[in-house]
Protein backbone atom coordinates (compact mmCIF):
# COMPACT_ATOMS: atom_id res chain seq x y z
CA UNK A 1 0.00 0.00 0.00
CA UNK A 2 1.31 3.41 -0.95
CA UNK A 3 1.81 5.80 1.97
CA UNK A 4 1.26 9.55 1.78
CA UNK A 5 1.28 12.58 4.03
CA UNK A 6 -2.10 13.83 5.19
CA UNK A 7 -2.47 17.28 3.70
CA UNK A 8 0.48 19.48 4.55
CA UNK A 9 1.04 17.74 7.89
CA UNK A 10 3.78 15.31 8.80
CA UNK A 11 1.26 12.53 9.49
CA UNK A 12 1.87 9.55 7.21
CA UNK A 13 -1.24 7.55 6.27
CA UNK A 14 -2.09 4.70 3.94
CA UNK A 15 -3.26 6.13 0.61
CA UNK A 16 -6.58 4.33 1.08
CA UNK A 17 -8.55 4.55 4.32
CA UNK A 18 -10.92 2.00 5.80
CA UNK A 19 -14.28 3.68 6.31
CA UNK A 20 -15.95 2.19 9.36
CA UNK A 21 -19.53 3.46 9.05
CA UNK A 22 -20.72 -0.09 8.34
CA UNK A 23 -19.54 -1.52 11.68
CA UNK A 24 -21.45 -1.52 14.96
CA UNK A 25 -24.40 -2.98 16.84
CA UNK A 26 -27.50 -3.72 14.75
CA UNK A 27 -29.67 -3.04 17.80
CA UNK A 28 -28.27 0.45 18.42
CA UNK A 29 -30.58 2.23 15.99
CA UNK A 30 -32.20 2.03 12.60
CA UNK A 31 -29.11 0.70 10.81
CA UNK A 32 -29.84 -3.01 10.67
CA UNK A 33 -27.35 -3.44 7.81
CA UNK A 34 -24.26 -2.75 9.93
CA UNK A 35 -21.75 -5.49 10.76
CA UNK A 36 -20.93 -6.64 14.29
CA UNK A 37 -17.46 -7.65 15.52
CA UNK A 38 -17.51 -11.13 14.02
CA UNK A 39 -18.86 -9.97 10.66
CA UNK A 40 -16.40 -7.06 10.49
CA UNK A 41 -13.34 -9.13 11.48
CA UNK A 42 -12.51 -10.36 7.95
CA UNK A 43 -12.66 -6.77 6.66
CA UNK A 44 -10.25 -5.52 9.31
CA UNK A 45 -7.89 -8.44 8.65
CA UNK A 46 -7.96 -7.87 4.89
CA UNK A 47 -7.39 -4.14 5.32
CA UNK A 48 -4.30 -4.85 7.40
CA UNK A 49 -3.10 -7.51 4.94
CA UNK A 50 -3.34 -4.88 2.20
CA UNK A 51 -1.53 -2.27 4.29
CA UNK A 52 -4.59 -0.12 4.98
CA UNK A 53 -3.79 1.29 8.41
CA UNK A 54 -5.77 4.53 8.22
CA UNK A 55 -9.17 3.79 9.83
CA UNK A 56 -11.98 6.36 9.83
CA UNK A 57 -15.06 6.24 12.05
CA UNK A 58 -17.40 8.73 13.78
CA UNK A 59 -19.27 8.97 17.03
CA UNK A 60 -22.64 8.88 15.22
CA UNK A 61 -21.87 5.68 13.28
CA UNK A 62 -23.97 3.02 14.94
CA UNK A 63 -24.66 5.57 17.68
CA UNK A 64 -21.21 5.02 19.15
CA UNK A 65 -21.02 1.30 18.51
CA UNK A 66 -18.80 1.67 15.43
CA UNK A 67 -16.15 3.25 17.62
CA UNK A 68 -16.47 0.32 20.05
CA UNK A 69 -16.02 -2.24 17.25
CA UNK A 70 -13.04 -0.32 15.84
CA UNK A 71 -11.41 -0.08 19.25
CA UNK A 72 -11.75 -3.82 19.82
CA UNK A 73 -10.45 -4.57 16.31
CA UNK A 74 -7.30 -2.54 16.95
CA UNK A 75 -6.66 -4.56 20.10
CA UNK A 76 -7.44 -7.89 18.42
CA UNK A 77 -5.71 -7.49 15.05
CA UNK A 78 -3.04 -4.82 15.44
CA UNK A 79 -1.37 -2.43 17.84
CA UNK A 80 -2.56 1.10 18.56
CA UNK A 81 0.75 2.57 17.41
CA UNK A 82 0.37 0.90 13.99
CA UNK A 83 -3.06 2.40 13.22
CA UNK A 84 -3.82 5.98 12.20
CA UNK A 85 -7.19 6.40 13.88
CA UNK A 86 -9.68 9.06 12.81
CA UNK A 87 -13.08 9.85 14.27
CA UNK A 88 -15.61 12.64 13.92
CA UNK A 89 -18.02 14.58 16.09
CA UNK A 90 -20.94 16.96 15.54
CA UNK A 91 -24.11 14.88 15.10
CA UNK A 92 -26.52 14.64 18.05
CA UNK A 93 -25.67 11.71 20.30
CA UNK A 94 -28.17 12.55 23.08
CA UNK A 95 -30.41 15.33 24.36
CA UNK A 96 -28.78 18.06 26.37
CA UNK A 97 -26.27 20.84 25.73
CA UNK A 98 -23.28 18.53 25.22
CA UNK A 99 -25.05 15.98 23.08
CA UNK A 100 -24.17 17.40 19.67
CA UNK A 101 -22.92 20.37 17.71
CA UNK A 102 -19.63 22.23 18.00
CA UNK A 103 -19.97 24.20 21.21
CA UNK A 104 -17.09 23.99 23.66
CA UNK A 105 -19.19 21.83 25.95
CA UNK A 106 -20.14 19.41 23.17
CA UNK A 107 -16.58 19.09 21.84
CA UNK A 108 -15.13 18.37 25.29
CA UNK A 109 -17.89 15.92 26.17
CA UNK A 110 -17.94 14.09 22.85
CA UNK A 111 -14.17 13.62 22.49
CA UNK A 112 -14.05 12.03 25.95
CA UNK A 113 -16.96 9.72 25.07
CA UNK A 114 -15.27 8.73 21.79
CA UNK A 115 -11.96 7.98 23.51
CA UNK A 116 -13.77 5.75 26.02
CA UNK A 117 -15.58 3.84 23.26
CA UNK A 118 -12.39 3.49 21.19
CA UNK A 119 -10.42 2.30 24.22
CA UNK A 120 -7.59 4.76 23.65
CA UNK A 121 -6.35 7.99 25.16
CA UNK A 122 -5.88 9.81 21.84
CA UNK A 123 -7.02 9.88 18.23
CA UNK A 124 -4.68 10.76 15.40
CA UNK A 125 -7.25 12.80 13.48
CA UNK A 126 -10.42 14.39 14.84
CA UNK A 127 -12.73 15.74 12.17
CA UNK A 128 -15.71 17.99 12.69
CA UNK A 129 -18.46 16.17 10.82
CA UNK A 130 -20.30 19.30 9.69
CA UNK A 131 -20.25 23.09 10.16
CA UNK A 132 -22.30 24.36 13.11
CA UNK A 133 -23.97 27.68 12.19
CA UNK A 134 -25.21 28.12 15.77
CA UNK A 135 -21.77 28.40 17.40
CA UNK A 136 -19.16 31.13 16.86
CA UNK A 137 -16.23 29.77 14.85
CA UNK A 138 -13.84 31.10 17.50
CA UNK A 139 -15.50 28.97 20.19
CA UNK A 140 -15.24 25.86 18.04
CA UNK A 141 -11.64 26.39 17.00
CA UNK A 142 -10.42 27.28 20.49
CA UNK A 143 -12.06 24.17 21.97
CA UNK A 144 -10.50 22.01 19.25
CA UNK A 145 -7.12 23.63 19.92
CA UNK A 146 -7.49 22.88 23.63
CA UNK A 147 -8.09 19.15 23.09
CA UNK A 148 -5.03 19.02 20.84
CA UNK A 149 -2.96 20.71 23.56
CA UNK A 150 -4.42 18.28 26.13
CA UNK A 151 -3.03 15.36 24.07
CA UNK A 152 -6.43 13.86 23.24
CA UNK A 153 -6.09 14.65 19.52
CA UNK A 154 -2.99 14.82 17.31
CA UNK A 155 -4.41 16.53 14.18
CA UNK A 156 -7.64 18.27 13.20
CA UNK A 157 -9.70 17.86 10.06
CA UNK A 158 -13.13 18.80 8.78
CA UNK A 159 -15.80 17.03 6.75
CA UNK A 160 -18.63 18.01 4.44
CA UNK A 161 -19.07 21.77 4.37
CA UNK A 162 -19.00 24.62 1.91
CA UNK A 163 -15.50 25.89 1.16
CA UNK A 164 -16.19 29.39 2.50
CA UNK A 165 -17.24 27.94 5.88
CA UNK A 166 -14.08 25.84 6.02
CA UNK A 167 -12.04 28.96 5.20
CA UNK A 168 -13.82 30.90 7.95
CA UNK A 169 -12.85 28.25 10.53
CA UNK A 170 -9.25 28.12 9.25
CA UNK A 171 -8.92 31.89 9.40
CA UNK A 172 -10.17 31.95 13.00
CA UNK A 173 -7.49 29.40 13.93
CA UNK A 174 -4.73 31.31 12.12
CA UNK A 175 -5.76 34.69 13.54
CA UNK A 176 -5.65 33.43 17.13
CA UNK A 177 -2.69 31.06 16.83
CA UNK A 178 -4.83 27.95 17.35
CA UNK A 179 -4.36 24.56 15.71
CA UNK A 180 -5.62 24.64 12.09
CA UNK A 181 -7.17 21.83 10.10
CA UNK A 182 -4.77 19.67 8.10
CA UNK A 183 -7.44 18.00 5.96
CA UNK A 184 -10.92 18.27 4.51
CA UNK A 185 -13.02 15.18 3.82
CA UNK A 186 -15.34 16.44 1.11
CA UNK A 187 -18.36 14.77 -0.33
CA UNK A 188 -17.06 14.33 -3.84
CA UNK A 189 -19.58 12.79 -6.20
CA UNK A 190 -21.97 13.57 -9.02
CA UNK A 191 -24.94 14.24 -6.74
CA UNK A 192 -23.40 16.37 -3.98
CA UNK A 193 -21.88 19.29 -5.91
CA UNK A 194 -22.37 22.11 -3.39
CA UNK A 195 -18.86 21.98 -1.91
Amino acid sequence: MEQTRLGSSGLVVSRLALGCMSFGDKNAGRMTWILDDAEAAPIFRQALDLGITFWDTANIYGYGTSEEVVGRAITQFSRREDIVLATKLFQRMHDGPGGGGLSRRAILEQIDASLTRLGTDYVDLLQIHRFDPNVPVEETMEALHDIVKAGKVRYLGASSMWAWRFAKLQEAARTHGWTPFVSMQNQYNLLQREE
